[in-house]
């Protein structure tokens, strides 16, 4: 018997103002379960420690009301099948983090965490992600994208704690390494890579 082969994925990634969608792939099986909902750079650390359960989800369920939205989401078809965080940095707790550095004064916009559901990895979703977190960012004006990536070289990565992305990744979408940081995830440091959207 002959194996047809699977047809190409029909990706296409839009800002996310659909909480449903958001959910499908950053929120937990169990609603009262305490999950990140990619929350803990975007708010201060006192709330993130005091949002408890349902009381996160509701949170980034305003955040999809509000312009911009929280990030961009992913769809094969009408699936949604992956999520990237992006906003401008001064919303962000990169505004302040002593260990990612500020390369100047330009209004950047961060892009800081990207995940693949899983039966959807390996299918070139990140890539998609990135290209549309950076078509966003260039859609409402800002001058310059910023991503905090792990410099893992040819290293494997927990694919939990791969979510700034990976060096790599960046690069093949256009990004420059514009500084070292101080900041290691699982073992390897990030650096801030940074795309030119002028």
């Amino acid at each position: 018997m002959t194996r047809r082969p699977t047809p190409p994925a029909s990706f296409h990634v839009r800002p996310a103002t659909v909480f449903e969608d958001v959910r499908a792939v950053v929120g937990p099986k169990s609603p009262d379960a305490t999950v990140c909902w990619c929350l803990g750079y975007r708010i201060p650390s006192k709330l993130n420690r005091e949002l408890k359960g349902p009381a996160r989800g509701e949170y980034m369920a305003e955040l999809c009301r509000e312009d911009p939205p929280p990030g961009v989401i992913a769809y094969d078809g009408d699936d949604p099948v992956g999520w990237a965080a992006v906003a401008p940095r001064s919303a962000t707790n990169f505004a302040r983090n002593r260990k990612i550095p500020h390369v100047d004064e330009l209004p950047v916009w961060s892009l800081w965490c990207i995940r693949v559901r899983p039966g959807h990895r390996g299918r070139g979703v990140s890539h998609h992600l990135i290209e549309g977190a950076v078509a966003h960012a260039r859609e409402r004006g800002a001058p310059a994208i910023e991503a905090y990536p792990l410099d893992n070289g040819d290293a494997r990565v927990d694919v939990t704690m791969a979510y700034p992305g990976l060096r790599k990744n960046f690069e093949r979408a256009g990004f420059t390494h514009a500084a070292d940081t101080t900041s290691v995830l699982s073992g390897h440091p990030r650096v801030l890579m940074r795309l030119d959207l002028t």
